[in-house]
């Protein structure tokens, strides 16, 4: 241990008495007695007797504190030089010398005056005064330098003193002002290294991510800082060590004397303690450094634990929340479409939690200070991801079953209907005869084959299937179904009995039965025979006859203007009616449907006791939420208003006059435009209720509505109601074949269509981006869709060419009457629905420049547009001919339209 680290109390240094040292009046050359024994040599010094008595005793005392404390031990050898001087002055320095001199004399050595009379005064004087030095150790006085070195060996003595030991006291104080300075170095250096580490070990962890890369940043540059210290306290230390060894260094023959020795000793002493405290500091910063990264480890893999965590709960509380199961067909489907759509929203957060379960798992097996907090986390994430698979598969299999549940119950209801129908279907006056009866018997027996597909024969089996499944609603649906089932059947039977017996015998034919509209209730006609009352089976079926009409379930029959004989069997039906009635239903539901979103809704969100539950992002934007929905309602109320009256009475005509409903629809051609309109503002009011649709708003108004849909599935009802009006029309035309009011229907069927193709035209028309025009200058749409396109160049462009010919192009191509726009169709996913199509544009055409041929060698499919002369011609592919003359006709009326213009 060096004991200038480990004294408390500082002790003298040569900065501290440099200029006494630099007058020279002792000094410590280095060399040593035979036995080892340091020398301090006091040379000739004219003013000796002036020098204070606190420098005198700061150097001597110095001196004496720089040999090794085995050297001291030996004791000093004092050489007293005063060749030049007086005894006066030999008798001041012993006196002086004996009297503050602090180490452990040995000998002391005194070159006398040279002169005569001074040493023959010093030779009385020391004989005289000797008692008076009080010295213990033996005073001898020299004559010369040659004297000396009968004591001393020359090498030991300097050049002043007739000996060979180099010395330059300059040197010499620079040399112990160094090393003293590089020992109080290295005293600060570790004091610092031992306050930063006792910084460090108190440091108390910090509970967030920012706190922590702010601590860790810290330490480490103050850690860098202290390295730099060290390096510059090491490169001290060696340049020091290569000063004190340049006399070596430099010859060869230099030998160093010992207390050069003891100073390559001390620093090489300092050095090594400076490594061993740098590799203490290392050992200690790598633990501490370890620990923070870990903690900031531990921090990143807590804030992403929750967050990840937060996630997976608003997960967990959405499957939650489908606790429904259907109750039909359809809304299983849609459940079904929204748990895919929910399990494809969680996958991400799925992923992950695994990932950081993984990554935690990575953090155990580093060996991480902080295992007991990781390790319930990562068992903790696995479980919901779990949790969640598992749930996500029970859901699956509960609507699945849910689904097949419904389908059956669909297809045994859908036999019954169909059961009733050919019941009530079957002509009674061709069943009068054996023929018919044996005729209408076969039609059954074939019937009842198809039971077994469609019926739930075996209730308990039933039952048993779908337990986990039946809610109270379903099972007595379920039960009114299976009711249904055996009533039909016992009509069936009953049906079969009548037949038979019809077949064993002839019985006279009756009157045909026609379809009649249902009028009124009246009074019962006295010509009408009819069985009395009516019959009500258990499920609910009820036949009878009423104002001549007979009613088999759902299915009215009008009888015949006279009398009709009862058998039991039933007129056929004329579809029209079904149409008519289906028609006027609908209205009604379709309007009252209308009635309560604008009421249940769209005016509630000007009601101020709501407005707190109405989001941000819904605020002032109910026209985009609803579109033009209120124009559509109030024409279709003034519709069923005027259908209540005089509309009614129409439709109740269309039976035998089909062009009155043709009618209706013609003089609706403008009104009907509205529902282009609509659907044009679809795209944004369906982005808005994604973003908004989850909000206690709209949750509170479908509660107060006692809807079992949310608001998306009526706001889809107008685009469904369009299309309703095509089919209806497309059935009525069926009916109506070769009609006299045939014409008519076809005008009107072909004016909703038109309607129809425009609103898709439109939907897709609002899809195209990158034009740089405004579309709606370019005149009508007339034509969009989707092509192979191949482009030829006439000039250059060979590899584009030779390209084209095996490679197409997929575009989507809008024809309007003054331009023609090639546009590519890019589908994205918009968070998580479904896809939505967008038309990024490409190319354009001016209609007033291009030329077209109708075929195409090679393929019946293709035609060309070509521009400027043929100087680009591009192959266009339809998917069908048919396809391909409707474009080239429309192509053409554009063309022959601009002809007839110019002329």
């Amino acid at each position: 241990t060096d004991e200038i680290m480990q004294q408390e109390i500082r002790p003298l240094v040569a900065v501290d008495i440099i200029e006494q040292l630099h007058r020279q009046f002792a000094i410590l050359s280095g060399g040593r007695g035979k036995d080892g024994a340091p020398i301090i040599t006091f040379p000739e010094f004219a003013g000796f007797s002036d020098i204070p008595d606190e420098d005198f005793l700061n150097v001597v005392t110095y001196l004496t504190s720089i040999p090794s404390l085995e050297a001291a031990s030996i004791g000093f050898i004092i050489i007293i030089d005063r060749r030049r001087d007086k005894w006066s002055a030999v008798k001041a320095s012993l006196t002086r010398i004996a009297g503050a001199f602090p180490g452990n004399l040995q000998l002391v050595f005194v070159l006398r005056p040279s002169r005569f009379i001074q040493r023959t005064i010093a030779d009385i004087g020391i004989k005289l005064y000797r008692d008076d030095f009080k010295m213990k150790v033996p005073i001898i006085m020299l004559n010369s330098v040659s004297d000396l070195h009968g004591y001393i060996d020359k090498s030991q003595l300097t050049r002043e003193l007739g000996g060979t030991l180099e010395y330059g006291h300059s040197q010499w104080i620079h040399h112990r002002t160094a090393i003293e300075n590089f020992a109080m170095t290295v005293k600060t250096t570790a004091q610092m290294l031992q306050t930063f580490g006792t910084d460090l070990a108190e440091t108390e962890l910090p509970n967030d991510v920012q706190c922590t890369e702010e601590l860790l940043s810290a330490h480490t540059d103050h850690h860098s800082k202290l390295k730099d210290e060290l390096k510059l306290a090491v490169k001290q230390g060696a340049t020091l060590l290569t000063c004190i060894r340049e006399p070596v260094t430099r010859s060869a023959n230099s030998k160093l004397s010992p207390d050069e020795l003891e100073n390559v000793a001390t620093v090489e002493r300092l050095l090594a303690q400076l490594d061993e405290t740098e590799k203490a500091f290392d050992q200690f910063w790598t633990k501490h450094h370890l620990k923070l990264e870990q903690c900031l480890q531990l921090r990143h893999f807590e804030h992403d634990f929750r967050e990840v965590k937060l996630a997976l709960d608003n997960l967990m509380e959405a499957q939650a929340g489908f606790a429904d199961i259907g109750d039909s067909v359809t809304r299983v489907e849609h459940l079904l479409r929204e748990q895919k759509q929910l399990e494809e929203k969680g996958q991400e957060p799925l992923e992950k939690a695994q990932s950081l379960a993984l990554h935690g798992e990575q953090l155990i097996q580093n060996n991480h200070y902080a295992v007991d907090s990781i390790r319930p986390k990562c068992v903790e994430l696995r479980r919901i991801c779990d949790d969640f698979t598992n749930e996500t598969k029970k859901k699956y299999d509960i609507l699945g079953k849910s689904l097949e549940l419904h389908k059956q119950l669909d297809k045994a209801s859908q036999w019954c209907e169909a059961g009733i129908y050919l019941l009530a279907s079957q002509a009674v006056d061709k069943c009068q005869s054996q023929e018919g009866a044996e005729t209408a018997l076969v039609e059954i027996e074939k019937f009842l084959v198809t039971a077994k597909e469609h019926q739930l024969s075996n209730p308990k089996e039933f039952y048993n299937q779908f337990d986990m499944i039946l809610t109270p609603e379903i099972k007595a649906n379920a039960q009114r179904i299976l009711q249904k089932l055996e009533d039909v059947q016992e009509m069936f039977d009953k049906r079969q009995v009548s037949l038979k017996k019809l077949a064993a015998k002839q019985t006279r034919p009756v009157q045909p039965v026609a379809p009649h509209p249902e009028s009124s209730p009246k009074r019962a006609s006295p010509k009408i025979t009819r069985p009395a009352g009516e019959q009500v089976y258990s499920s609910g079926i009820k036949v009878y006859w009423q104002q001549g009409c007979l009613q088999v379930g759902s299915y009215r029959f009008l009888g015949l203007r006279g009398n009709l004989r009862p058998s039991g069997q039933m007129p056929n039906p004329s579809p029209s009616v079904h149409i008519i009635n289906e028609l006027i239903e609908t209205e009604r539901v379709y309007v009252e449907e209308l009635q309560s979103i604008i009421e249940g809704y769209a005016s509630e969100m000007d009601n101020p006791n709501l407005v707190h539950l109405i989001p941000s992002a819904l605020q002032n934007k109910k026209e985009i939420l609803f579109g033009n929905l209120p124009e559509i309602y109030e024409f279709h109320n003034r519709h069923v208003a005027c259908a209540l009256g005089i509309f009614l009475k129409e439709i109740e005509n269309c039976i035998e006059n089909p062009e009155l409903l043709a009618r209706c629809f013609l003089k609706r051609k403008e009104d009907l435009q509205i529902y282009e309109k609509y659907c044009q503002n679809k795209p944004r009011s369906e982005a808005l209720w994604r973003q908004c649709g989850d909000s206690i708003f709209f949750q509170e108004c479908q509660r107060k509505l006692d809807h079992k849909l949310s608001l998306d599935a009526y706001l889809l009802k107008p685009v469904q109601r369009i299309t309703k009006y095509q089919l209806l029309l497309k059935e009525m035309l069926k009916c109506s074949k070769n009609s006299e009011g045939t014409a008519e229907l076809e005008e009107a069927l072909a004016t909703v269509l038109d309607i129809i193709k425009s609103v898709n035209d439109s939907m897709h028309q609002i899809a195209i981006t990158g034009y740089e025009g405004d579309v709606s200058e370019l005149g009508k749409l007339l034509m969009q869709g989707s092509f192979n396109v191949w482009t030829d160049h006439k000039k250059g462009h060979n590899k584009v060419k030779d390209l084209a010919r095996f490679k197409p192009m997929q575009r989507h191509l809008f024809l309007y009457t003054k331009m023609l726009l090639f546009c590519k169709k890019r589908e994205e996913n918009t968070d998580g629905h479904e896809k939505t199509a967008s038309y990024s544009f490409k190319n354009s055409l001016k209609m007033s420049t291009v030329g077209i041929t109708e075929n195409v060698k090679g393929d019946n499919k293709k035609f060309e547009i070509w521009y400027n002369g043929r100087e680009e011609v591009y192959i266009i592919q339809a998917s069908s001919v048919e396809l391909k003359n409707t474009w080239i006709s429309e192509i053409r009326k554009v063309l022959t339209g601009q002809l007839e213009a110019c002329r």
